[in-house]
């Protein structure tokens, strides 16, 4: 395994491996026995750092979430995990009801229910600090300054490690940093967004983004890495459901356009001069790029575990990196 470090501050700032797991269906569609074994081999192969949120998998049963988060609590006491393993979790897009959802009924990022959501997350996790919590969904219902308050005051108060962000518009996360400079307390230091090698399109309007994706990781997103890079970015769904894995698997809508055809070529052929999958491929270059990026992978089998794992050790060639690259 490899290691890269988190945050900047030296009480907070955390070593952890260059490949996340995901743990976001364990509990709910990957059943106990499965998730324990994933998550066992995950850190018998060096892995330290694992991300849920308090709302998955609330589409499992229409309720509210909390089954991912308990499971890494069992786990944790089952296994004697202590601060060795770093577990980030999110707030903010927990349903307020079950039966309802993110999209319409949200706990939101009020200082208040940011307090409540965490003690909850804390409990369920087993934990005394959370070592990086992110805000998961924007909530425009409330003012950043209190927003910002209420994640700093936890820092704080030692409950919270790093503060992270996840789904936002850049320019809300760069004012919430300016905020939390300008207020003396912690701000963002971890970007969650999803990022991959092919490129989706950003002008396709979502459920919570009128506008367009604000949850993929664009030229915007890219250019503030490059401009501080103390920031580091956790790429979730790096694999894209399985897209890379099986040609005849549907595109994501949002990848339908001119430019995939020709990356995937790429893709692939790069995948046959390594010998590797076109998957640890993609991986391969998230983690050797020149941005400090993790992905973050999932997995409902140590199999498919074990693929992603060997990815880590797979060195690309310049050559091969810059046509990936340069495709258009």
């Amino acid at each position: 395994m490899k290691y890269r470090s988190i945050g900047t501050t030296p009480e907070t700032r955390r070593d952890v491996s260059v490949l996340a797991l995901g743990a976001m269906l364990f509990g709910s569609f990957t059943d106990e026995q499965t998730s324990f074994a994933i998550l066992d081999r995950y850190v018998e192969a060096g892995g330290t750092f694992i991300d849920t949120s308090d709302n998955y998998a609330f589409w499992h049963d229409g309720g509210q979430g909390g089954q991912s988060e308990e499971l890494l609590g069992r786990w944790r006491r089952s296994r004697g995990i202590g601060d060795e393993v770093v577990i980030a979790t999110k707030l903010g897009a927990r349903p307020l009801a079950p039966g309802t959802s993110y999209t319409d009924n949200a706990e939101g990022l009020s200082a208040a229910m940011i307090r409540e959501s965490a003690e909850r997350s804390r409990e369920r996790l087993g934990v005394e600090r959370i070592d990086l919590l992110y805000a998961h969904i924007e909530d425009r219902a409330v003012d950043l300054e209190e927003t910002v308050a209420g994640f700093g005051a936890l820092v704080e108060e030692g409950t919270v490690g790093l503060l992270g962000v996840s789904n936002h518009a850049i320019w809300r996360v760069e004012r919430a940093r300016a905020l939390a400079k300008a207020a003396g307390v912690a701000g963002y230091e971890v970007l969650q967004y999803q990022h991959s090698l092919l490129r989706p399109r950003f002008d396709v309007p979502e459920t919570i983004f009128e506008d367009g994706s604000l949850g993929h990781a664009g030229a915007e997103l890219l250019s503030y890495l490059r401009a501080e890079p103390e920031l580091t970015l956790v790429a979730y769904s790096p694999l894209l459901g399985g897209v890379y894995a099986r040609e005849d698997k549907a595109l994501p809508y949002d990848y339908e356009h001119p430019g995939t055809a020709a990356r995937l070529a790429v893709l692939r052929e790069v995948a046959k001069e390594t010998g590797a999958t076109p998957g640890q491929v993609v991986l391969a270059w998230q983690i050797g790029g020149p941005f400090p990026i993790i992905p973050l992978a999932g997995a409902s089998s140590v199999a498919q575990l074990e693929e992603n794992l060997a990815a880590v050790d797979l060195e690309l060639t310049a050559d091969q990196r810059a046509r990936l690259d340069a495709t258009r």
